[in-house]
């Protein structure tokens, strides 16, 4: 298996596995949006084969925390074809993608997701708690990338703007 970054051709792929891996086509309609909008940074695939069995997504966020604006980014969705799920390939992807996030400088990512499963990668409900936003819940998560020196006590986030036309 090889992860790499999404190329040109990729895309009917990528929204093929997104499809397969959500009950609707919402999230693989996500990715394209996000694309067209340039807010796709960070776009992974991890391909078999020439086949594509995943796919990762990264886009940016507009946080401030205590009234300070923080380079944060949206981690999702993160999309594993049916038949391949449970064998550690989302696992590999979100690595890839917490790697790439940190070579670059960002300070923050946020997710919506499953605690149990994203716990294993320092996300935590905790650090999210702070943040404002329409996608506050149980599974709304924080992970940062640079362990400020204080947690910050309130703050807001909002994903892209293709989170909101869905």
């Amino acid at each position: 298996m090889l992860l790499r970054a999404e190329r040109s051709g990729d895309k009917k792929s990528i929204f093929a596995v997104n499809e397969a891996a959500f009950a609707t086509d919402a999230e693989a309609r996500l990715v394209d949006m996000l694309r067209s909008d340039g807010d796709l940074y960070f776009s992974y695939v991890a391909a078999e084969n020439s086949a594509i069995i995943g796919h990762i997504a990264l886009s940016p966020m507009d946080v401030i925390a205590d009234g300070q604006p923080i380079k944060a980014l949206g981690l999702g969705p993160v999309a594993i074809t049916p038949k391949r799920q449970l064998e550690g390939i989302g696992s590999q992807l979100v690595h890839a993608a917490i790697n790439w996030a940190q070579a670059n400088e960002w300070r923050l990512i946020i997710l919506l997701g499953n605690p149990a499963y994203y716990k294993r990668f320092g996300f935590s409900v905790e650090d999210a708690k702070p943040f404002a936003s329409p996608f506050s819940s149980p599974y709304f998560q924080a992970l940062w990338l640079d362990a400020p020196a204080q947690k910050p006590q309130s703050g807001r986030v909002e994903y892209a703007p293709a989170f909101g036309r869905l």
